[in-house]
């Protein structure tokens, strides 16, 4: 695509709205960009930009320069039902997204990973076996650098290894990935695509332009993700925890790809049925992108985890601290309890995003949890869920930073507290990475307090 001579908007300045200007400009475009929001770091990307020579259009003029512009570039926290884009498609003009910007210049192998939950962990993974195994690659996209970006650095014996949410589905058509893969699909940002069919289809779109030459690695267990492989040229492998596959499966307490037996369970570095999820996609990714068992092994043994999902941040007082703020859903707070190994003190709520609560305290009342701290802007839908299922062993108290007291006060000697909120960040955070940092912080805080009032408790004592 030929970007000179054309009149660009960029609509959102966060991370991709920025690179995708700064790509335009490279490529000679005529830029304009658009962001109504006066805090965080958008002052700074404003004046960083109008000094690289686009032009910041102020809300009252917005309407006017939408018409001297050709194609409108929408960040992923757009919605495409947004006034904007609305407009844009009335006058018959073009609408994409960062990632197709990116994607159009790209000329690298790609790796593309989707699903509910585990993108980031299994393109983390991915990244360690091509380190293992001498060879380049760049994790991308929904992970923290946006394609645009990517592609500056990206030489043709280098992969892309690109992690895609349904937001940058919305407005991606030209990626055409070596290797597509789909972990799973459970209910989430139902906030924002109203429903679990356009959800599906949106998860789907990343394997339209998937040929014979492509490949799909989709999850067998998965009854949505299994009815994939109808709708796609992509050549079908497989990964199962459950059955034998044509791919990668987990037998006899190993990891196999295609008959052969690549390594033991226990060799993992991390644990958990999501984690070996996880490591059989990346298993059957790797070896579709020609890397060998050793250097597989070799990282998959040596993977440590991403930080925010169940991750061991502090202990005090025989109370361990585990931070899932990554947990933005129902489905990855239910696989978050089924790794735990003892007694758990849990806080949840955030920003809703329009699931169903009631399967999650189903879930609950099954699990180690024997109390849940309800906070954020959706605690009292979480009361009412748990009321309704006859979890009642619960606590409302909607300040993020109360809760996490209340928790460290609640939790004993040999039980865990953790924080998997079931629920987006951003009704008191930037991102969930903020979120996780704070409870840390509040947690090591709150059991120095507790330390400190122990030690004057016991210096008032009969000899004080």
């Amino acid at each position: 695509m030929l970007f000179s001579n054309q009149t660009f908007l960029v609509a959102g300045l966060s991370r991709s709205g920025i690179a995708a200007a700064e790509h335009l400009l490279q490529h000679g475009a005529k830029v304009y960009c658009f962001d109504d929001a006066e805090e965080g770091g958008v002052p700074a990307a404003k004046r960083a930009l109008s000094d690289k020579g686009c032009r910041i259009v102020a809300k009252e003029e917005l309407s006017a320069r939408a018409e001297e512009c050709g194609i409108l570039v929408l960040s992923p926290g757009i919605p495409i039902d947004h006034p904007l884009p609305l407009l844009f498609r009335r006058q018959k003009k073009r609408v994409m997204g960062e990632m197709e910007l990116g994607a159009l210049a790209l000329r690298s192998p790609a790796v593309a990973v989707t699903g509910t939950n585990g993108k980031t962990t299994t393109v983390t993974m991915l990244e360690a076996v091509f380190r293992a195994a001498g060879r380049r690659s760049l994790p991308c996209g929904n992970i923290g650098l946006p394609l645009c970006a990517a592609v500056r650095d990206l030489t043709e014996d280098a992969a892309a290894l690109i992690e895609v949410s349904s937001f940058q589905l919305e407005t991606l058509s030209s990626l055409r990935p070596h290797v597509a893969v789909i972990l799973n699909i459970a209910e989430d940002h139902l906030d924002r695509h109203y429903n679990m069919e356009n959800y599906i289809y949106l998860k789907r779109r990343l394997l339209k332009n998937c040929t014979e030459s492509e490949y799909a690695v989709l999850n067998f267990d998965d009854r949505v993700v299994r009815s994939f492989a109808e709708q796609t040229k992509a050549h079908i492998v497989w990964f199962s925890r459950q059955e034998r596959v044509d791919g990668a499966y987990f037998a006899e307490d190993a990891l196999y790809f295609r008959g052969e037996r690549v390594m033991g369970a226990e060799e993992l570095a991390v644990q958990g049925e999501h984690n070996l999820e996880n490591a059989l996609a990346a298993l059957a990714a790797a070896r579709l992108m020609g890397i060998g068992n050793e250097a597989i092994v070799s990282a998959f043994s040596s993977f440590k985890g991403v930080a925010h999902r169940i991750e061991r941040v502090f202990e005090a007082n025989g109370v361990t601290f585990i931070d899932d703020s990554k947990a933005t859903n129902v489905d990855s707070c239910r696989k978050a309890l089924a790794s735990l190994d003892r007694e758990t003190v849990l806080i949840l709520g955030g920003k809703d995003k329009g699931e169903r609560y009631e399967p999650l305290f189903a879930a609950i009342k099954r699990s180690r949890v024997v109390h849940a701290v309800l906070c954020g802007e959706n605690a009292f839908r979480l009361m009412n869920a748990a009321m309704e299922e006859g979890f009642t062993s619960v606590t409302l108290c909607r300040p993020f930073d109360v809760a996490v007291r209340v928790a460290c006060l609640t939790a004993r000697p040999g039980q865990n507290v953790l924080l998997s909120p079931a629920s987006a960040s951003y009704d008191a955070f930037r991102s969930f990475e903020e979120r996780g940092e704070r409870f840390a912080s509040l947690v090591r805080q709150y059991s120095a307090e507790s330390d400190a009032e122990k030690g004057a408790a016991s210096d008032d004592g009969p000899l004080g």
